[in-house]
């Protein structure tokens, strides 16, 4: 039993276990009242971010996968990336400084389409890879190379943009909003290789 335990609370997982940790102080940084915070909010998510491959490479580098390792590490992204985008969708204004010093904001719905996008696909996914798995042929829409790339440029968007408050200038604001929207193509790119591998299973009577 204890050998069981001490397999379970290996090092992947205490990494997927702090990710999930730090979300709370990811939104409290975020709202704090000083000049740093959203510098701060951006650093954390970058770094829970790098763990989100640490955690993975480590997993396979020691042979410790593990099943609750498979469980957490999905919630885990998840949970960032819906987390983070709630905060920047809930800022009131997006605003910056532009090129002649001039306060512009952004519409909201610029941010809240591609952000909705990237949530309707998780749901989706999530659901087709729970669906499969009953089925017992989960391998069919496991993570792929194309969906690696899409995590890789939705989680440098999201750094740039929790980064992002009144004072950031109109070219660092634009560059996540251009990746943000990039990968939300990606992942609607994603969702359809999912789904067309799981077609057969679909259509199935």
């Amino acid at each position: 039993m204890i050998r069981a335990y001490n397999q379970v609370l290996n090092w992947p997982n205490a990494l997927t276990s702090v990710r999930i940790s730090v979300i709370p102080l990811l939104v409290i940084f975020f709202y704090l009242p000083v000049s740093w915070a959203h510098s701060a909010a951006a650093t954390l998510f970058a770094v829970a971010s790098i763990t989100d491959w640490l955690d993975g490479y480590l997993a396979r580098y020691l042979k410790q996968s593990t099943k609750l390792g498979a469980f957490l590490d999905p919630v885990a992204d998840k949970l960032m990336v819906s987390i983070a985008l709630v905060l920047i969708v809930a800022e009131p204004t997006f605003q910056f400084v532009s090129t002649k010093s001039a306060i512009v904001s952004m519409p909201t719905a610029a941010i809240t389409i591609p952000a909705a996008v990237i949530v309707a696909r998780e749901i989706v996914v999530s659901a087709l890879r729970e669906w499969m798995a009953e089925l017992g042929d989960r391998t069919s829409v496991a993570v792929s190379r194309f969906g690696k790339i899409k995590t890789a440029v939705q989680m440098i968007a999201l750094v740039v943009l929790l980064y992002c408050d009144n004072s950031t200038n109109a070219f660092l604001v634009f560059t996540g909003y251009f990746l943000l929207y990039i990968a939300a193509g990606l992942t609607i790119g994603s969702m359809v290789i999912y789904l067309k591998a799981a077609w057969g299973q679909l259509t199935s009577v």
